[in-house]
């Protein structure tokens, strides 16, 4: 059977003997029988080693450090080890020390024997952990990874992969069902001599060995939890990242991450290994897997470095050349930018600064580059996501005129900005891009006919709108006449109503109210999509409660004047949001036109229209044979008036949609200012339904006299609502006109509102706003665009 996992812990997890105890309980407890383990030289050992190198090189004294380092070794044994494992230990050590002292005391030193020095960190590290397994009862053996990796020479060794393969492979065989702890950083060339892997060799061992053996899967155990979205010593709310792409991680790696390293996750790819970093402090917590692939979008991660090399040069030759002649030097740029045709801008880390002088210049002349300037007063700011082109825009507007245009690639958006801008332009980024996304929860009030068009609309804006906002917008509750149903994880537009046949439940508004109260998101927006007068009296308490609000239902912004007014006392003490352009004009953006010239300097004079779809259908349709009663029983027949015909002839729907016009523009009005001429004749008013129908036709005589007035003298009759405040007397009244046959009012599609606007701004020649005024999916989308804005709204900096 395959050995499924491969431990490696660095060298601060195994600084002390607590240290070791840890780890060997991490092994016991989260491990298999068959592990293999990597381990770096204990604590500063590494640093030891050299310094007793530069020691003798110097010609200085170095047996006291070499005493300190034995006793540091000597004491992590007698800590860890019984009587016996411990003699045998020591003993291995004095043979060490003696092996030591002899290479320190040659007169010189080769690189392989400068390496056997080196070496000795991993190689105690190893021997002593696998020792203090057996000490736990379990069976476990120290593998010196000079027997596995076979390597030529160079900057950096490179592994001989087949020969690497069959030496772990046949090492494996040796030791079924047993614990083999192998050193880092080490490896041997062809005849045996020790090779030193660099800087991080210990986790590149690691993932090395992972992939000639087939492991499932790799732990890096270190000091941290995982990767964080951002430096979590740099800033505060910085999260810890649950799982990112093998391709995002090696992005962020080469982008300066101190987690993870380039070099480490190479010998991944291709392979079906997957790679955990955790904290050998902490095992019980969370920690970071880097997979394969990702199908999802991860979370998008922030990162910095300090202080880059930035190269101008003119190229007059094949960029992708050039571009080329880097990668295959180990020399992949940050980031490129093309400013002009031959002029290029290209960035290293600064530690690369040599290398790259050296192959710019070994290219020059093939590739005509010329007029080179280094600049180090840089530092870089990234992101890294898969979908890292949906915060372009957020990113860009973040940036300060110093700062480098957006560099892109598929995993990345990079920006050089001064050094000083760094931390600054850091934490901006996080906090727009990376930062805990903004929760924004709908709840639905009336799920009629506009209600269930509505959520037909969310239901397929829903991605867009939470993607293009960057937050998270959600539904979670709905609310009609009977029953609520109310879900903090959320509610689908899609099966909502079979949710609220098995979830929901009655309700007063007290518990409705309480339960809301339990909602976690950050902002709760509710959506009057009713014409009840009894929630319009909840508006208060919602308030109140910090909801925000946007209603179709009109009652509200035309109820008594001390009720509007404390409703907007209540949205300006609390910085909350209640948009109604619904409540008027269905969709057509009337309010939106009269804010549009009160925010421009303009003065509304007078505001005049039809606002009935159907008593514009009426109207329109009415020629004076055809009585006017038939024509309202036809119109009943095709659904376009309300059950109760009144509803509409009376002229309060108008009425109400006047006064919340005359509100928008200033005028402190109640209902009772705004003079209304019904068209149901008074004795209809109060009687049942079918009585007012059957007894309609009593209206027919005076409407044929009206038109028959009104046709005389070329005019057309309608049913207008009028507000004119341009004289010394203020008119407000709803009532039927005779107007011009060229008049706006006269020449309407039959359905249709028109509103009228003299202004300061436009007084020969009024601004008109004509289209449908009613219909579920029109007023839907009117709702849909007063919560978008509301979400704009709460989402500014």
């Amino acid at each position: 059977m395959a050995r499924s996992h491969l431990h490696k812990f660095g060298g601060s997890s195994l600084a002390d003997p607590d240290c070791y105890r840890r780890v060997a309980h991490i092994l016991l407890t989260h491990g298999r029988p068959d592990d293999l383990i990597v381990v770096s030289a204990a604590g500063k050992t590494t640093n030891f080693l050299y310094k007793l190198l530069a020691l003798r090189e110097a010609g200085q004294l170095w047996t006291e450090e070499l005493q300190v380092l034995m006793n540091y070794q000597q004491n992590l044994i007698e800590q860890l080890l019984g009587a016996e494992q411990a003699r045998q230990a020591r003993e291995r050590l004095s043979t060490d020390r003696a092996q030591l002292t002899t290479l320190l005391q040659l007169a010189e030193l080769s690189d392989y024997q400068c390496n056997e020095v080196v070496s000795f960190g991993e190689r105690w590290s190893a021997r002593l952990m696998a020792a203090l397994l057996r000490e736990s009862g379990v069976a476990a053996s120290n593998i010196d990874a000079r027997q596995l990796l076979v390597a030529d020479e160079g900057a950096v060794p490179k592994i001989r992969d087949a020969a690497s393969r069959q030496a772990v492979q046949k090492v494996l065989a040796e030791h079924p069902d047993e614990r083999l702890v192998i050193t880092g950083f080490i490896c041997a060339n062809p005849h045996g001599e020790t090779l030193l892997l660099g800087r991080n060799g210990s986790d590149f061992s690691a993932t090395l060995i992972a992939s000639l053996a087939d492991i499932d899967r790799v732990t890096i155990w270190t000091d941290v939890e995982g990767v964080f979205n951002a430096d979590p010593n740099k800033i505060q709310d910085a999260k810890l990242l649950k799982t990112m792409s093998l391709a995002e991680a090696d992005r962020l790696a080469r982008l300066g991450s101190p987690v993870l390293h380039s070099r480490t996750l190479q010998p991944l790819f291709d392979t079906h290994v997957s790679l955990a970093v955790r904290s050998s402090y902490a095992p019980q917590t969370g920690f970071t897997l880097v997979t394969p692939q990702s199908d999802a979008a991860s979370a998008p991660v922030v990162t910095n470095l300090d202080q880059v090399l930035s190269v101008t040069l003119q190229l007059e030759g094949d960029w992708q050349a050039l571009h080329e002649a880097l990668v295959n030097a180990g020399l992949l740029p940050l980031a490129h930018w093309q400013h002009s045709k031959f002029r290029h801008e290209v960035v290293f880390t600064a530690e690369l600064r040599k290398q790259v002088q050296a192959l710019l210049t070994s290219v020059a002349s093939e590739l005509q580059i010329s007029d080179v300037h280094e600049h180090l007063g840089f530092g870089l700011v990234a992101l890294v996501s898969s979908a890292a082109s949906q915060y372009r825009r957020s990113f860009a507007r973040l940036l300060s005129r110093d700062a480098r245009p957006l560099y892109q690639d598929e995993l990345s958006l990079v920006t050089l900005v001064p050094q000083g801008q760094v931390a600054l332009l850091t934490q901006k980024v996080h906090r727009r891009c990376a930062g805990p996304r903004k929760r924004i929860g709908i709840i639905v009030l009336g799920v009629g006919n506009i209600g269930e068009a509505w959520l037909t609309l969310f239901e397929q804006a829903q991605k867009r709108l939470s993607r293009e906002l960057e937050a998270q917008v959600e539904l979670v509750g709905i609310v009609r006449s009977s029953e609520a149903l109310v879900d903090d994880e959320g509610i689908s537009p899609n099966d909502w109503q079979e949710r609220m046949v098995k979830e929901g439940s009655p309700y007063q508004y007290e518990h409705l109210f309480e339960r809301i109260e339990t909602l976690t998101a950050d902002e709760l927006v509710a959506l009057d999509i009713s014409a009840s007068s009894a929630l319009t009296l909840q508006y208060p308490e919602f308030f109140s409660r910090g909801i925000h609000m946007v209603s179709a239902n009109k009652l509200a912004g035309s109820g008594p004047l001390t009720f509007y007014r404390e409703l907007k006392q209540m949205l300006s003490n609390r910085r909350l949001f209640w948009r109604y352009n619904a409540s008027c004009g269905a969709g057509l953006p009337i309010q939106h036109a009269l804010n549009d010239l009160h925010n421009s300097g303009d003065a509304v004079a007078a505001i005049g229209g039809i606002f009935s779809g159907t008593l514009c259908w009426l109207f329109e349709q009415y020629d004076g044979v055809k009585p006017f009663s038939e024509l309202v029983l036809q119109a009943k027949g095709l659904g376009i008036t309300e059950p109760d015909p009144r509803d509409d002839l009376s002229g309060r729907d108008m009425q109400r949609k006047l006064l919340i016009l005359a509100r928008e523009i200033g005028l402190d009005l109640e209902l009772e200012d705004i003079q209304l001429s019904s068209l149901v004749p008074p004795q209809l008013v109060d009687v049942p339904l079918d009585e007012f129908l059957s007894r309609m036709h009593e209206m027919d005589d005076d409407m044929a006299q009206q038109f028959a007035a009104a046709t005389e003298q070329g005019k057309a009759l309608r049913y207008v609502a009028a507000l004119d405040r341009s004289g010394d007397k203020l008119i407000a009244e709803v009532a039927l006109q005779w107007v011009e046959s060229s008049h706006p009012y006269a020449n309407l599609t039959p359905g249709d509102n028109v509103f009228v606007i003299r202004s300061a701004f436009y007084q020969g020649n009024p601004l008109i706003i004509r289209g449908p005024g009613a219909g579920r999916e029109v007023t839907a989308a009117a709702v849909q665009s007063d919560l978008v804005q509301i979400c704009k709204d709460l989402l500014q900096d």
